[in-house]
């Protein structure tokens, strides 16, 4: 997945998705349930909210806060289907297969466990 990496590093340094932060509650919430069950969320909010080959209030769907995925979206670029083809190169007009949603959940995961200091990643 260097791939990946790189990918969400020239997104990181885009002028609006560079702004995003995991902090206040949002963090504290990855701080409480774990990586592990906000990686679960991620994948229930990709697959009911950016999956569907046309996505209810696609490029409105996806709030900026009040919880760490949604954050995570928009930082990532995976926030609608517009950003997913731009960025990302999977076109809309489809349903995301297991392995588009896999490679979003996985983008979204790493960009916050990226959010922690190196020596300390969320539990």
């Amino acid at each position: 997945m260097h791939g990946l990496d790189a990918r969400l590093h020239r997104i990181g340094q885009d002028h609006f998705r560079a702004r995003f932060r995991l902090c206040g509650r949002d963090r504290a919430v990855v701080d409480l349930r774990g990586i592990t069950t906000v990686r679960r969320h991620a994948a229930e909010l990709v697959e009911r909210r950016l999956a569907p080959a046309e996505p209810r209030n696609d490029g409105r769907q996806t709030p900026y806060r009040g919880h760490p995925v949604f954050v995570a979206q928009h930082a990532t670029a995976t926030c609608c289907r517009t950003c997913l083809a731009r960025w990302h190169g999977i076109s809309a007009g489809h349903a995301l297969d297991d392995a588009e949603q896999g490679y979003v959940v996985e983008a979204i995961c790493r960009w916050i466990v990226g959010q922690y200091a190196p020596h300390r990643p969320p539990p």
